[in-house]
């Protein structure tokens, strides 16, 4: 029994040595912090001292701060995927309306080509077929007619 009641007591002492290390090192961060020329000149300001005068609100301020800096982070970070993933979809987007445009330019090109010289051809034939028809029936309202009776005209003359 006796051994274990000093252990018990040599285990609660060595861990009041550890807590007051642990406090230590507390008070030496906690001066090296208030001890920074930034610290100083933000304590120094209006802000500064309302919460040296309000400790509570402080630590609030504190833990609201250092527990929202990941989501806001992590939704910052969203955003700005999303703006960038955003652009470039957009970007390749427009790269496939121009594509689906240019094929369907190059599909529809020729086809009005081909529907030009088609017509072009209805319209030559359609021409020539009516210019023989109306000289071989009517001679006399083709200028070879009005030529050849002028020709006939004169000599009889």
């Amino acid at each position: 029994m006796e051994t274990q009641h000093s252990s018990s007591s040599s285990s609660s002492s060595s861990s009041v040595t550890d807590f007051q290390q642990l406090w230590g090192s507390w008070t030496t961060l906690l001066k090296r912090f208030y001890d920074d020329p930034k610290v100083a000149q933000l304590k120094s300001t209006r802000l500064g001292q309302y919460l040296s005068s309000h400790p509570f609100f402080a630590l609030t301020v504190l833990l609201f701060g250092a527990l929202s800096a990941l989501p806001v982070g992590l939704f910052l970070s969203f955003a700005l995927v999303t703006c960038i993933m955003s652009a470039v979809g957009f970007v390749f987007f427009e790269v496939f309306l121009l594509f689906v445009g240019g094929m369907t330019l190059l599909c529809l090109l020729p086809g009005i080509a081909l529907f030009s010289v088609m017509v072009s051809v209805i319209f030559n034939v359609l021409y020539i077929t009516v210019s023989n028809i109306l000289s071989r029936y009517y001679p006399h309202l083709t200028k070879e007619g009005k030529v050849q009776e002028e020709e006939s005209e004169c000599e009889t003359s």
